[in-house]
């Protein structure tokens, strides 16, 4: 099968779940024996326009002009109206937040290439979320109808989707990692320096995260666990201003900005940890909460009930954004860590990516011509 996927970013050029979400889909089905391009735009300028990479083909295109957070690229139209379907069998856009994806679903209709769209998560992380709901039920909506098929996580994600207006079929496939990689067993990073508990926020710097908040708790927390460190991995547009608050709370010293941190030295920065926060209003199923669950962290996370109609044995839900309520469950999880040492780890067998590979080209080869 010749797959064209169509993404705004993907990893190593970016680190995101998402970005490594499109470059594993795309390395696995390649090693299943399936032609894999994917067409992304390229941030870098010293990037190859055209890679092998990993058994697979990345065509990296100009951005053009970047709109809260989104590239809007005449190029990857110009190439989208370059292919037809003896080029490829089936297009796989990865979710209908951004342009690229508008791009697809108006090749879909005006062509004869099928489509299908993974639903990476309902809400834009950068757009704020009023301007958002007027493009969901619009433009969002029609480009959902445009897709032969729409991969959402949970069942939940798929009846929102659904109370949209969209009349598409949608599959539930759930988000996966690789459950041999994250486990409580194994050696723990360098990059972690702590001699007391250990706070992790894994995520971009972007508004739908509130990593702001997560640095707020952890300043309370600091008023009972003294000894506590916070540690940042990722990297984004709030850097700056994530700083900045660090400084003026007086907490420099317990707070360590990790970067974007390699992918490879993540389940080792999951080792090193106690507690996991990630207080966004608005997410997926994150591959970060999934890969502290098989490492074996406690989860503190925002009330989402996409995620917690999943998970919610497994993580601690937080239903007031407010850094006290956040502090507070942290506090709790970090006591219970002291009492009753370090968590087991959660039963993430129904979140396996080898089945997210399965299910998602089983449905590629049912819609391909």
């Amino acid at each position: 099968m010749r797959i064209l996927r169509v993404a705004p970013w993907i990893y190593p050029d970016t680190k995101g779940g998402g970005d490594y979400h499109v470059h594993a889909m795309s390395r696995d089905q390649a090693a299943m024996g399936h032609d894999v391009t994917v067409l992304t735009t390229r941030e870098d300028e010293s990037l190859p326009r055209i890679e092998e990479t990993d058994g697979y083909t990345i065509v990296r295109v100009s951005p053009g002009v970047t709109l809260l957070g989104n590239d809007v690229s005449p190029a990857v139209a110009r190439y989208l109206w370059g292919v037809d379907a003896d080029d490829f069998d089936v297009m796989h856009a990865h979710s209908h937040c951004y342009f690229v994806t508008n791009l697809a679903a108006l090749k879909r209709r005006l062509g004869d290439i099928p489509l299908a769209i993974t639903n990476h998560g309902l809400y834009s992380q950068n757009a704020p979320e009023r301007l958002f709901s007027i493009y969901l039920k619009t433009v969002g909506r029609w480009t959902f109808n445009q897709a032969d098929v729409v991969f959402c996580y949970t069942d939940v994600d798929k009846e929102r989707v659904r109370d949209l207006g969209v009349s598409s079929r949608i599959e539930v496939v759930a988000n996966g990692i690789d459950t041999e990689r994250f486990t409580p067993e194994g050696p723990e990073s360098d990059l972690i320096d702590a001699e007391g508990p250990v706070v992790l926020f894994v995520g971009r710097f972007a508004e739908g995260k509130r990593p702001w908040l997560a640095v707020e708790a952890f300043a309370e927390v600091l008023e009972e666990y003294p000894d506590a460190e916070l540690y940042l991995c990722g990297d984004g547009a709030l850097r700056e201003e994530l700083e900045a608050q660090v400084a003026e709370l007086g907490i420099s010293e317990s707070v360590t900005f990790l970067g974007h941190v390699p992918y490879d030295e993540m389940p080792k920065v999951y080792r090193s940890g106690d507690v996991l926060v990630l207080p966004s209003r608005a997410e997926g199923v994150p591959r970060t909460v999934l890969e502290a669950m098989a490492s074996g962290l406690a989860v503190v996370m925002s009330d989402l009930n996409q995620v917690s109609s999943v998970l919610n044995t497994e993580i601690e839900t937080v239903y007031s954004t407010t850094a006290e309520s956040f502090s507070r469950e942290i506090e709790s999880q970090l006591r219970d860590r002291r009492i009753g040492g370090a968590n087991p780890a959660s039963n993430t067998s129904d979140f396996q990516w080898r089945k997210t590979v399965e299910k998602t080209t089983e449905e590629l080869v049912r819609i391909k011509q």
